[in-house]
């Protein structure tokens, strides 16, 4: 089974940047998109062998996720708790596994929404371990923060700045200490120079002056159902590119 998962930052702008093709050719069963900034029904998006799910944000042109499915899900959940009005997330029930595609708030310039995005934080690891209770999870999207050092280019100088600030690091240790593993450091712990967002300022694509801060994470216990991870740094259209998983269930 294959997974993409890709914030597209648009998905109207994304379509004439090659998004069909690029996802055509990477055959997955599952596209998890992020950032779509529309309302459903606002763009077709020519993909007929897949069934499409979409969050939407109450205000147009902002946030959104979207889930396109190759199999039909046996339920299909559009966000969770009292987060219900940014679009943050789409889940879909399958026999064996949750799919929750996520787009996690940006604490922005100077943490100005940190105290939202801790308490989106604790929520969400809440709703993921109730789901997790009932059977294994499969997690993804634009997480907005590069955990560790060797997650971002430049960790000095982004020391607790949105993205790499402490609270949302530790935030998402917790995550993963509560049984959750990052599928991408499960296979390459150590593998530097790897990024999956740029700034579209300094030229940080051309210098991979770059951070990864989308994943996929997974129930600890079918960790050893992982096949491979990958980044697909090779594909434009956004200012990220797809992130990929592979998982045998």
């Amino acid at each position: 089974m294959k997974l993409i998962s890709w914030n597209v930052n648009g998905l109207r702008a994304c379509l004439g940047k090659g998004f069909v093709e690029s996802m055509t050719a990477l055959t997955p069963d599952f596209i998890c998109i992020q950032e779509t900034k529309m309302q459903e029904g606002q763009a077709e998006v020519d993909l007929p062998d897949y069934l499409e799910f979409f969050s939407s944000a109450e205000k147009k042109g902002y946030s959104g996720t979207a889930i396109f499915a190759k199999e039909a899900p046996q339920s299909v959940q559009i966000n969770f708790g009292k987060h219900t009005d940014e679009g943050r997330a789409v889940i879909l029930e399958y026999e064996k596994f949750f799919l929750v595609n996520v787009y996690v708030p940006n604490a922005q310039d100077q943490l100005k929404r940190i105290d939202y995005r801790m308490e989106w934080e604790d929520d969400f690891r809440a709703f993921v371990l109730e789901l997790d209770e009932k059977k294994p999870v499969i997690i993804c999207g634009d997480m907005n923060v590069a955990k560790e050092e060797i997650d971002l280019k430049n960790p000095k100088t982004n020391r607790g700045n949105a993205g790499f600030s402490d609270q949302e690091r530790d935030k998402m240790r917790k995550l993963q200490a509560a049984g959750f593993v990052d599928t991408f450091r499960y296979l390459y712990p150590d593998l530097e120079g790897v990024y999956s967002w740029w700034s579209y300022r300094f030229n940080a694509r051309k210098n991979n002056a770059g951070w990864r801060i989308d994943y996929f994470l997974v129930s600890e216990r079918i960790a050893d159902k992982i096949v491979d991870a990958k980044i697909h740094t090779d594909i434009f259209g956004s200012d990220h590119c797809p992130v990929e998983l592979e998982i045998e269930l």
